[in-house]
C-alpha cells in the first residue's frame, strides 16, 4: 500500500506549465475583440481627411469590458465615420504602404480641431483604440503595471495584425495620461507623453521645444531636414464692463414697476439677469510655418496676434444664468405641488378669534333671555355686532392683506376694464344695462398672426390671448412672483370670485370671454366661465322678458338667422332617441339667436316650479272645454313663422308653423364626462337602454310639446315632416279619378312597437316654451360654477392656468425671436410646443415631462439672451447698415451655433477689429485704477471702427504702452517632421510632436516612429 501511494503524491506535486497565465489569458482577450470588430489587417489606403472634417464629421464609439484576473478593463474603440471612396477601394496598396495613423501624423488640414478627443487633437488620428481601468477601479500608477500593460498591448497588435493605434491610460484620468503603440509592416510608432505642473523655463518658447524635438529624434543626418511648425495662441477676454449685456431697464415712472425686465401687468418678462456670455476666446493661428522664419525664445518674439494670419473665436457661456421668464414659469409650476387651501392660506392665525366671535354672536339671542346683573343695552344684538366689527378691525390691522388696495385695483381694472368704463360713462347704455364690454384689441396683428395665435391656443388647450382666463394666467404669475406669492394668489382668487358673484347677481356680462356655449377646445376653467356668461345671458333675458310682459310689451319679432337655412337644419336631424336628440340641439341652435323672447312669461323664473300646478289645472280645464266645447279648438300659441307652403295633413288647409323652442342646455367637458359616465352605468339590459334613452330625449320631448302649442290638432307625422323629414316617406299613388297624387307615411323604424318618439308624442302636452319646465336651469347651473371656482385650491388654479402659461410662454418667445431671426430657436419653439400640447391634453399630465417643457423654453430664452449679448458686444444695431452689419450679424448667429468661427479677414476684417478694441478696452480698465478707467473710457470713441485699416488701428495702446492683448492664457505649438530613425539609412518615417503650455500645465505628446527593419 506504500509502494501504490508513492507514485499518487508524486503526481499530485506535478506543476502543469502549459496551463494559460492571467497576462496569456488578457492578451488573448484582447486579440479577440480586434477580430470581433475587424480590425485585423491594413487600414491604408483611404483619402486624407477634408479640412474641418474631423469638427464637422460624426465620430462613433463602441466599447467592450475585458479582465486581468479581477482587475476590470474597458477597451474602446473610437473612429471617424467616413463614406468609403469606390475609386480609392480600386487603387492597389503598396505593400510596405505606411498604416492610416502614421499617414495621419503629418496631414494638416485638422490642425487643432475645436471639438474632438483629446488624443485626436494631440496626434490627429482618425482611428484609434483605449484601454481604461473600469469606472469603479483604481488607477494605473505602478510603472511597472504600466509596461505591462503595454507589453500586452504589443504583443496583441503583432499577433492579430492590427494597424491601428492602441493606447492604455495611466495615472489619474485626471491627467489625461495615455501612452501607446501603433504597428505596421517593418515600422512602429510609440506614443509618449509628458505632463508638468508648471512649464519649465527653458521650453517656455519655440527655441527651446525645438532643441527638445530635435535630442528626442535623435536624427543622425546632417543638415536635419526642415521642421513645420504650427503655432496657436489663445486670448481670453473675460471683462466686459464697458459692454454690458442689453437688458432693458425698469420702468420707474409705472405704477407697478422696479423690477428688473420691465414688469407690467399683461407682459412676461423677458431676458437674463445677468450676462450668459462668459468669456470670449480668442485664437491666432501660424498654420504653416518653418524652423528659421520665425523667432520666439525667451528675449524676443515676432509671434504678434495682430500679423496671424487666422483668427478664430469660440464664446463661453455662463451655465444657467437668471433668466426672467425662466424663473417666472419655474416658480409658477412650484405651486402645483401645494396643498393648502385658501382659506388655510388666507385665515392662517385667524382660526380661534373667529371661533370665539362666532361663539359671541350665535349666543346673543341666548343672552338676552338669560338673566343677568349687566344692563340689557350692552347685551343687544347691535352691541354684540359692534364689538365683533372692532374685533375684525383690530386683526385686520395686525395682518393685513397680502395685497395692497393699489396692486389689487390695478389688477382689477387690466382683468374688468368694462368695470372702468361703466364707472366713468355714468348713466350711459352699455353701463347701465350691463352689457360686456368689447373684446380687447389685438394689438393690429395681422390675419396670419391670429391664425397662428388660434392654432396654438387649440393645440395646448387654453385659451384665447385676448380672454379674460388668459389675462387671469398672466397675473396669477406676476402676482405669486413680485406681489407676495401664494398668499397674494389665494387673495387675488378670492377677489376675482367675489368679482363673478356680483356679476351674476347684478346681471353684468363677465368680459372677455366669447359668447355661446363653452368652448371645449380651451381649458376647463375658460369653460366655467364661459358657462357663468351662459346662465348670465340666460338671466338677462328672463328679466327683460318678465320687464315687458309687466308693462304690456309682449310682441313677436321675427327670426332674424331663420329662414330655409334654420327649417333645413331643424329638419335634417338623426332619427332615433339619441340621434333625434341630437338633431333637436343642433336646430335650437340654429333657431335661438332669433327667438321671442319677450314672449316669455313672468312664470319662467327660479321658483317656476310652484307655477306647475296651476299651470297643469289650467291646462286641464282648457282640455274639457275643448272636449265639451261643441269643436273649439285651443288657440295656437309659441309660433315663430310658418313653415314655408306646409300645411297639416289633418286638416290639410292649415299652415304648419314652427314654433319657438328652448335651447338645448349648454355643457363643459367635465359635465359631459360625468353625464357619459352616468348613461354607462344603466347598464346594456332592455330597461336600462329604454331608461338611457328617456334621459336623452328631453330637449325631443320639449320641442313635441312646443309644436303641439303651436300647431293645434297636428300629428305625429306633421312633427317628424318639420324634425326629421327622412322619416316620412312619401310615394306617388293614383287615386279613385285616376288622377296622381303624393301620399306619405312614417318610416318603418317609426313604426316599430315602443317607439320612443311616439311615446314622447303621447305624453306631450300642448304647452308653449315659455310655460314649459326649463331645459338649462341657469340659477343651478350658475351656482355649480360659483361654488367649483370658490373651492379651488391654490394649486388648483395653478394646474388650470398652466396651458395659458405655456401659450403666453411660446408667444413672448416667437415675438423675441422674430426680433434676432435664429434658425435654431425656431426650431427648438416648435420642439417645445409639439412637446407641450402632447402633455397637456393628457388628463394627468406627468410632472416630470412638464418640467422638461418648462427647461426647453427656458433654453430658448438663455440662447436668445446670449445672441442680445453678443450683438451689443459687437455693435450690431447701432452701427449703420451695410454689408459689414450683415456679415457682423451672420458670424454673431454663428458663434451661437458652431463650437469655433474662423473670422474672415483676422485682425483686419470687420469683426476681427472690433475684437481687438474689446481687448484694448478690456486692458486700458485692468492696467489702471478705477478713477484712472473712468477718465480712460471716453477714448474707446476713438477706437477703429469696423472696416479700418491698419494704420488706424496700430497706435490703440500705443501712447499708453499697454499691449493691446494680455499675454495668452494658452499656447499650442505642433513641431512634425519626417527623418529616417534610427539609422541614416532607415527609412524616413513621420515624427510629431504637441507641446501644450498653460499657466498651470505642461504636456507634451510626441509621436515618434522608427524603422523595425533597418536598424
Amino acid at each position: 500500500m506504500a509502494a501504490d501511494s508513492d507514485p499518487e503524491t508524486e503526481v499530485f506535486e506535478i506543476t502543469d506549465f502549459t496551463t494559460a497565465s492571467e497576462w496569456e489569458r488578457f492578451v488573448s482577450r484582447v486579440e479577440e475583440v480586434l477580430n470581433d470588430w475587424k480590425l485585423i489587417g491594413s487600414s491604408a489606403g483611404r483619402a486624407s481627411p477634408e479640412k474641418g472634417e474631423y469638427t464637422s464629421g460624426t465620430w462613433e464609439e463602441k466599447s467592450q469590458e475585458i479582465n486581468f484576473a479581477d482587475f476590470k478593463f474597458s477597451i474602446t474603440h473610437h473612429y471617424l465615420k467616413q463614406e468609403s471612396d469606390k475609386s480609392d477601394l480600386k487603387e492597389e496598396l503598396e505593400e510596405d504602404a505606411f498604416p492610416l495613423a502614421m499617414q495621419d501624423l503629418l496631414c494638416m488640414n485638422n490642425d487643432f480641431p475645436p471639438r474632438a478627443h483629446c488624443l485626436v487633437r494631440w496626434y490627429g488620428m482618425r482611428e484609434f483604440l483605449v484601454i481604461s481601468p473600469g469606472a469603479n477601479c483604481e488607477a494605473i500608477t505602478s510603472e511597472s503595471k504600466c509596461n505591462l500593460l503595454l507589453s500586452s498591448v504589443s504583443i496583441s497588435l503583432a499577433n492579430s495584425g492590427c494597424q491601428v493605434p492602441m493606447f492604455v491610460q495611466i495615472q489619474q484620468k485626471w491627467r489625461r495620461l495615455y501612452a501607446g503603440e501603433c504597428q505596421g509592416p517593418g515600422v512602429r510608432t510609440d506614443f509618449e507623453m509628458v505632463h508638468l505642473r508648471k512649464v519649465p523655463s527653458q521650453y517656455n518658447h519655440l527655441s527651446g521645444l525645438l532643441d527638445i524635438f530635435k535630442a528626442k529624434i535623435g536624427c543622425p543626418l546632417t543638415p536635419l531636414p526642415p521642421v513645420t511648425i504650427a503655432i496657436r495662441f489663445t486670448y481670453v477676454l473675460q471683462d466686459w464692463q464697458q459692454y454690458s449685456w442689453p437688458q432693458q431697464p425698469p420702468d420707474f415712472d409705472a405704477l407697478l414697476g422696479g423690477e428688473v425686465g420691465g414688469v407690467e401687468f399683461g407682459k412676461l418678462p423677458f431676458g437674463a439677469c445677468e450676462d450668459p456670455i462668459s468669456e470670449l476666446h480668442l485664437a491666432t493661428t501660424w498654420p504653416h510655418l518653418t524652423e528659421g522664419i520665425v523667432v520666439d525664445n525667451d528675449v524676443y518674439s515676432d509671434l504678434d496676434p495682430l500679423q496671424a494670419p487666422h483668427w478664430s473665436v469660440r464664446v463661453r457661456k455662463a451655465e444657467n444664468p437668471q433668466c426672467l421668464l425662466g424663473d417666472f414659469l419655474n416658480e409658477f409650476f412650484k405651486l402645483c405641488c401645494r396643498k393648502e387651501s385658501t382659506e388655510e392660506i388666507l385665515g392662517r392665525g385667524l382660526t380661534e378669534e373667529e371661533g370665539k366671535e362666532n361663539t359671541d354672536l350665535s349666543a346673543a339671542l341666548s343672552k338676552l333671555t338669560e338673566p343677568a346683573a349687566a344692563p340689557m343695552s350692552k347685551l343687544s344684538v347691535s352691541s354684540m355686532v359692534h364689538s365683533a366689527r372692532k374685533h375684525i378691525r383690530r386683526h385686520r390691522r395686525v395682518d393685513e392683506s397680502p395685497l395692497s388696495n393699489d396692486v389689487l385695483n390695478s389688477i382689477l381694472l387690466y382683468l374688468f376694464p368694462d368695470a372702468a368704463v361703466e364707472r366713468s360713462s355714468t348713466g350711459a347704455s352699455d353701463a347701465s344695462d350691463g352689457r360686456a364690454a368689447p373684446p380687447p384689441s389685438t394689438g393690429g396683428r395681422s390675419e396670419p398672426d391670429k391664425d397662428s395665435d388660434y392654432n396654438l391656443f387649440n393645440q395646448l388647450k387654453s385659451a384665447p390671448s385676448d380672454s379674460l382666463t388668459y389675462r387671469l394666467a398672466l397675473c396669477v404669475c406676476l402676482v405669486n412672483f413680485y406681489h407676495g406669492g401664494v398668499r397674494a394668489l389665494a387673495h387675488l382668487w378670492q377677489e376675482f370670485v367675489l368679482e363673478m358673484r356680483f356679476r351674476w347677481e347684478n346681471n353684468h356680462l363677465v368680459y372677455g370671454l366669447a359668447s355661446g356655449a363653452p368652448d371645449l377646445r380651451c381649458c376647463l376653467l375658460h369653460q366655467k366661465l364661459q358657462m357663468l356668461n351662459c346662465c348670465i345671458e340666460r338671466k338677462r333675458a328672463r328679466d327683460e322678458s318678465r320687464k315687458a310682459s309687466d308693462g304690456g310689451k309682449e310682441r313677436d319679432r321675427p327670426l332674424p338667422g331663420g329662414g330655409e337655412n334654420g327649417r333645413r337644419s331643424r329638419r335634417e336631424g338623426a332619427a332615433g332617441a339619441t340621434a333625434a336628440t341630437a338633431a333637436g340641439s343642433g336646430a335650437a341652435r340654429e333657431a335661438s339667436p332669433g327667438k321671442s323672447w319677450d314672449s316669455w312669461s313672468d312664470s319662467e323664473d327660479e321658483f317656476f316650479e310652484c307655477l306647475s300646478d296651476q299651470e297643469e289645472a289650467a291646462a286641464a280645464k282648457e282640455g274639457e272645454a275643448e272636449k265639451g266645447g261643441a269643436g273649439r279648438a285651443k288657440p295656437p300659441d309659441g309660433r315663430l313663422h310658418p313653415h314655408g307652403t306646409m300645411t297639416l295633413l289633418n286638416p290639410s288647409t292649415e299652415p304648419m308653423y314652427i314654433p319657438v323652442t328652448q335651447e338645448p342646455a349648454p355643457m363643459t367637458e367635465d359635465l359631459l364626462e360625468e353625464q357619459s359616465e352616468v348613461l354607462a352605468k344603466l347598464g346594456t339590459t332592455a330597461e336600462g337602454a329604454h331608461l338611457r334613452a328617456r334621459m336623452q330625449s328631453a330637449c325631443l320631448l320639449s320641442d313635441m310639446e312646443s309644436f303641439k302649442a303651436a300647431n293645434p290638432g297636428c300629428s305625429l307625422e306633421d312633427f317628424v315632416r318639420w324634425y326629421s323629414p327622412r322619416d316620412y316617406v312619401e310615394e306617388e299613388v293614383v287615386d279613385e279619378a285616376g288622377a296622381p297624387v303624393l301620399r306619405g307615411e312614417l318610416s318603418a323604424r317609426m313604426k316599430i312597437p315602443g317607439n320612443m318618439w311616439a311615446e314622447a308624442w303621447d305624453t306631450a302636452r300642448s304647452v308653449p316654451a315659455r310655460r314649459q319646465k326649463r331645459l338649462f336651469d341657469d340659477t343651478k347651473e350658475a351656482e355649480k360654477v360659483l361654488h367649483y371656482l370658490s373651492v379651488q385650491k391654490p394649486a388648483d388654479l395653478t394646474r388650470h392656468l398652466l396651458p395659458c402659461i405655456l401659450h403666453a410662454a411660446v408667444l413672448k418667445l416667437k415675438e423675441e425671436e422674430s426680433l434676432e431671426d435664429i434658425p435654431s430657436v425656431k426650431k427648438a419653439v416648435q420642439q417645445a410646443t409639439s412637446h407641450a400640447s402632447k402633455q397637456l391634453r393628457h388628463p394627468n399630465p406627468d410632472h416630470k415631462k412638464l418640467e422638461e417643457v418648462i427647461s426647453q423654453l427656458v433654453a430658448v430664452e438663455t440662447v436668445i439672451a446670449r445672441a442680445r449679448s453678443l450683438k451689443a458686444k459687437f455693435g450690431i444695431g447701432k452701427a449703420e447698415a451695410g454689408e459689414d452689419s450683415e456679415d457682423l450679424e451672420k458670424f454673431v448667429i454663428s458663434l451661437l451655433e458652431e463650437p469655433e468661427v474662423a473670422v474672415l479677414g483676422a485682425g483686419r476684417g470687420p469683426a476681427g477689429s472690433i475684437i481687438h478694441k474689446l481687448f484694448v478696452s478690456s486692458q486700458r480698465l485692468t492696467d489702471f485704477t478705477s478713477d484712472e478707467a473712468a477718465l480712460l473710457a471716453p477714448m474707446d470713441d476713438d477706437l477703429v471702427r469696423p472696416g479700418g485699416g491698419a494704420d488706424d488701428r496700430k497706435p490703440m495702446g500705443g501712447g499708453l504702452n499697454v499691449p493691446d492683448f494680455p499675454p495668452p492664457a494658452g499656447r499650442e505649438i505642433l513641431l512634425r517632421t519626417c527623418v529616417p530613425r534610427p539609422a541614416p539609412y532607415s527609412k524616413a518615417l513621420p515624427q510629431r510632436l504637441f507641446c501644450v503650455l498653460l499657466r498651470e500645465d505642461f504636456r507634451l505628446a510626441g509621436a515618434l516612429s522608427s524603422d523595425t527593419s533597418f536598424f
